[in-house]
């Protein structure tokens, strides 16, 4: 054990009593995590990404403390904000491979899974996830306090410190999911100005470019920053400024598979959909892959330093070092086990059963570990749904489980073990919160669960309500996660890929890796839309613009930085929760479209979003803390 571990001081002291379970932040929690578990949820299914909930969890919760209760308690912040975040990392386990059952009934080829089915995936996921986090709290977040850092765990820590910025940063994200509600209902709802603005070259046929004016994707390129923005957008300026107007060229006239029409009558987007997407395919397997390879040495040790702490009784009768009992842990992991392999409504059986149980310990260990080291945006977890797939697929064909059957058990195993090693790599992150703040650990612990749980029957519905309304795989709802994760389970079930294609993006991924440039950004770039990518480059270039703009202190630049991150994630929730609105409304036949009567075209939209983009950073420069 450290100096630095011994000498360590929570916030709150180990002998102070303080609000913390409560049933106000049972409440406030499990709202916030159906709230941004929803939106993520949502977000995932659009674009492939999902945003952490913690810090904005975290001010909201402040900011009604405050208003509503008048009374201040960071444990009971921190709760709110541990229960709240649950939903996320479910929703973002869950878009990764679910939607592929969804796809495959929308083509005929097997019924829709039950909503208990989908709500239960979840349940197991998550509650597994956390079960098999908990006897690794002590080594990882207590024994190696001074050398893993788990930075979305620590950032947010720092931020329920700074309690008395409650009140105006939960303003700040409530004015960016109002301001965002607002713009997608009048673009996507009453469709008084498109959200999609698209140009085909005629003299460069087969190339395009256009972008989506969506408030999410501004706040999405603001919180990933001006680098990450711009693989994604170096990506698709690959795939539609260079490769589909080569494949128009050689292409010509010829009808060439997996397209049915010849290549001279197709638009930009049609060459898209038929092509680059299979390239763009393969080059996000190579990305998760290679991340997952470049993990491994990181992965065994985690593994091995996990399991020589695992069970450690060091300070456990002190609050803050008390754990969920290891009968507890034991008995709630038998009984999950048990409920996989007896209830019919799971498709696996007991060989598929201890497939989980296997993998699920395994991915949860090394995702614990290693979002300490390198945060949970870089958590490498669709390498591992990747590799989980290729071996449970290649397995349960090889026990004759083949077709629509083995191929929809392969996906319910692989969407139980994404989703453990979200919600491990989100625990770990909340419980490091926990410890620098003094919390309680079997307190967020149960809160950990209460979040899983109820988030998981919000997520089944939410993920109904989107199939119903906007359809998984369409262009309003790409799913680009899950239609790989079809690729793949079908490729190895069917080999009926164009595997060529698959190829060619394996090794422009592979060359892009030997350029020193990170494979996923850029290849998630290739494979959706360049549309997505314009106006994530806008949010980057506003965050590079608030980070290099001159006479700030280092202490006003990060509390702007803050501030646009906080604005952005209100912008995120606010377009998610109009999304899923509409869905409805679509599924219910309900039909707001005004824009026979009135609509202010192409250019009333790009105005629009020039406004949108300009109260970003008007957020960022205000004056404040």
């Amino acid at each position: 054990m450290s100096n630095e571990t011994k000498e360590f001081k929570p916030f709150v002291s180990a002998d102070t009593t303080m609000r913390e379970l409560s049933p106000f932040s049972v409440i406030v929690g499990i709202l916030l995590a159906i709230l941004f578990g929803a939106a993520n949820a949502y977000l995932g299914l659009k674009i492939g990404m999902t945003i952490s909930a913690s810090i904005p969890a975290a001010v909201i919760s402040m900011g009604l403390i405050r208003v509503i209760l008048h009374r201040d308690s960071i444990l009971e912040n921190n709760m709110v904000q541990t229960i709240g975040s649950a939903g996320e990392s479910v929703a973002a386990g869950a878009i990764f491979t679910l939607p592929a059952m969804f796809m495959w009934a929308n083509d005929g080829k097997t019924a829709y899974p039950s909503f208990g089915l989908i709500a239960l995936i979840c349940m197991v996921g998550g509650v597994l996830g956390v079960l098999f986090m908990v006897p690794l709290r002590n080594a990882l977040i207590v024994q190696e306090h001074g050398t893993l850092p788990y930075p979305e765990g620590t950032a947010c820590a720092e931020v329920l410190e700074a309690g008395e910025e409650g009140g105006a940063s939960a303003k700040t994200v409530f004015s960016g999911l109002g301001i965002a509600a607002v713009f997608k209902f009048l673009t996507d709802g009453l469709k008084i100005f498109p959200s999609e603005i698209t140009y085909d070259f005629k003299s460069y046929k087969g190339a395009g470019i256009g972008m989506d004016t969506l408030p999410s994707l501004l706040g999405v390129g603001y919180i990933c920053g001006p680098q990450i923005s711009s693989y994604m957008l170096t990506g698709g300026i690959l795939g539609w400024l260079v490769l589909m107007p080569l494949i128009y060229v050689f292409g010509g006239k010829m009808t060439i598979y997996p397209a049915s029409a010849p290549i001279s009558s197709m638009g930009a987007a049609t060459i898209w959909s038929s092509y680059i997407k299979y390239i763009g395919a393969g080059a996000v397997a190579c990305g998760g892959i290679i991340s997952l390879v470049k993990s491994l040495p990181t992965m065994i040790n985690a593994f091995s330093g996990s399991m020589k702490g695992y069970g450690s009784k060091v300070g456990e009768s002190v609050r803050t070092n008390k754990d969920l009992p290891a009968k507890f842990l034991i008995l709630g992991i038998i009984v999950i086990a048990l409920l996989i392999c007896i209830v019919p409504t799971f498709p696996v059986g007991i060989g598929g059963t201890l497939l989980i149980v296997i993998f699920a310990f395994f991915f949860v260990t090394v995702s614990a570990r290693m979002v300490g080291i390198v945060g949970s945006s870089n958590n490498p977890v669709s390498g591992m749904t990747i590799a989980t797939l290729l071996i449970v697929t290649a397995a349960l064909k090889a026990a004759g489980n083949v077709g629509i059957k083995g191929m929809t058990g392969a996906i319910v195993i692989a969407s139980i073990i994404c989703i453990a090693s979200a919600i491990a790599g989100d625990t770990s992150q909340d419980l490091k919160t926990g410890y620098i703040v003094g919390a309680t650990p079997y307190k967020q612990q149960i809160g950990e669960i209460v979040g899983v749980l109820t988030s998981s029957v919000a997520i089944g519905g939410t993920l109904y309500l989107l199939n119903s309304g906007l359809g998984y795989g369409s262009k309003d709802l790409p799913a680009p996660q899950a239609e790989l994760m079809k690729m793949v389970v079908e490729g190895v079930m069917n080999g009926n890929l164009p595997w060529a294609l698959i190829f060619a993006g394996v090794f422009i991924g592979v060359v892009v890796e030997i350029m020193g440039i990170p494979v996923m950004p850029f290849a998630v770039g290739l494979y959706l839309p360049v549309y997505i990518s314009i106006p994530m480059m806008v949010g980057g270039l506003i965050r590079l613009a608030v980070d290099k703009k001159k006479g700030l202190t280092e202490e006003e630049r990060k509390a702007a930085n803050n501030r646009g991150i906080l604005y952005s994630s209100g912008l995120i929730a606010g377009e998610g929760l109009v999304g899923i609105l509409l869905a409805a409304l679509a599924a219910t036949k309900v039909n707001v479209d005004v824009s026979s009567s009135f609509s202010l075209g192409s250019i009333g939209s790009l105005i629009l979003f020039a406004l949108l983009a300009w109260s970003l950073f008007h957020q960022t420069m205000k004056k404040g803390k």
